[in-house]
């Protein structure tokens, strides 16, 4: 494969997913010299703020000039890493190297996520909760046992002497207490009450 070919190879691809994946994508087409880096093609480039012919990397240092920049292994691919850019902004960026006889080009592909980060911290703090019912309710140590007998003892009266409507009376008592969120909570209800058909008093 030729430059010119290897070239519009690139180029259509980056095109191509630059379109596929919107604004917030960013791909770039550049031109390696061994540390310096030129921007031959880019598309969606307001994402790190860079222009076709620009030879800043995508942290805004010049690779042109800046000569105490650490040495990049350019013999790797860098697949689906982070990127904090010096204006803010969090990217996913992965960088293939494409090798030729006279030529060294690399395929940048840069995703903002800025905002979806920020969605995330949005939704962690939608969901996070400091306890669960149950736990808050009856404790964090206690068990099927225990919160039924407390539940019991407020029905003031032994299993011995519960009428149905006793009965009754209780399973409201556990329902209101979140017992029947408890795992077999179910079938242990029913062998305490002495009952087979607890299921329909509950739902």
């Amino acid at each position: 494969m030729t430059k010119k070919e290897a070239f519009d190879f690139l180029d259509r691809m980056a095109r191509g997913i630059a379109v596929m994946f919107g604004e917030q994508c960013e791909t770039i087409v550049h031109e390696m010299d061994g540390q310096k880096v030129k921007n031959l093609a880019i598309y969606n480039g307001h994402v790190s703020g860079r222009t076709t012919g620009s030879t800043l990397s995508i942290y805004g240092r010049d690779t042109m000039m800046d000569e105490e920049d650490p040495k990049v292994n350019l013999d790797l691919d860098y697949v689906n890493q982070m990127v904090i850019t010096s204006s803010g902004k969090t990217m996913k960026s992965s960088t293939f190297h494409f090798q030729g006889e006279d030529y060294h080009f690399a395929l940048g592909i840069n995703y903002d996520i800025s905002v979806m980060s920020q969605m995330s911290r949005i939704m962690d703090g939608l969901l996070r909760t400091d306890a669960t019912l149950q736990t808050s309710l009856f404790g964090t140590g206690n068990s099927m046992e225990e919160v039924f007998e407390s539940c019991s003892e407020m029905v003031k009266r032994p299993f011995s002497q519960m009428q149905k409507a006793d009965r009754l009376t209780l399973v409201s008592i556990l329902k209101e207490k979140g017992f029947f969120q408890m795992q077999r909570s179910v079938p242990y209800a029913a062998e305490r009450l002495g009952v087979t058909n607890i299921r329909f008093i509950i739902t």
